[in-house]
């Protein structure tokens, strides 16, 4: 696959998984794991697409998410909503695990890669690098990315960060 199939773009990267999920599954069948997850998945995904995102791949309990520039209030607004939902959901099965986000802004390298045949979307770069080595115990927004944010959903995180 030649790189002129991936462009050089802006995104707010997001990094999403359970704390305690790996605990939680060692007690549970195959079966009640996969239920979960499958419903955890939809839930996730919905929230992203209303959001303007798109969910960029899903590896156990942890997604990787991005949005576009004009998207980054409607991302980061959307995380701030949705922590509280999941571990509601997660408590409402009686799993004891917490959602964590990590929100960065930066250029990474978006597009095709794979074999033809098996290609599919991906991001790369430092900036996903940033993001995923970022610390979290709820909601954390970078620097650079809340430097993106409106003037009112600043607040919210500065709100968020309050309660924490």
């Amino acid at each position: 696959m030649t790189s002129s199939l991936r462009t050089r773009t802006p995104l707010l990267i997001v990094f999403l998984d359970l704390d305690g999920y790996k605990l939680e599954c060692e007690h549970r069948a195959d079966l009640e794991v996969a239920d979960m997850i499958d419903d955890y998945y939809d839930r996730i995904a919905n929230a992203v697409q209303t959001a303007g995102g798109r969910v960029v791949k899903f590896i156990g309990d942890a997604a990787l998410i991005v949005f576009p520039e004009r998207a980054i209030d409607a991302g980061a607004g959307m995380l701030l909503d949705l922590v509280p939902k999941i571990d509601a959901f997660m408590r409402e099965r009686g799993w004891n695990c917490r959602l964590r986000a990590k929100a960065h802004f930066g250029d990474v390298m978006a597009g095709e890669f794979g074999s033809t045949g098996v290609a599919r979307f991906d991001v790369m770069g430092r900036e996903v690098n940033e993001t995923a080595l970022m610390k979290s115990d709820g909601v954390a927004v970078s620097p650079a990315a809340l430097a993106k944010l409106s003037a009112k959903v600043r607040k919210r995180v500065a709100e968020y960060r309050g309660r924490a």
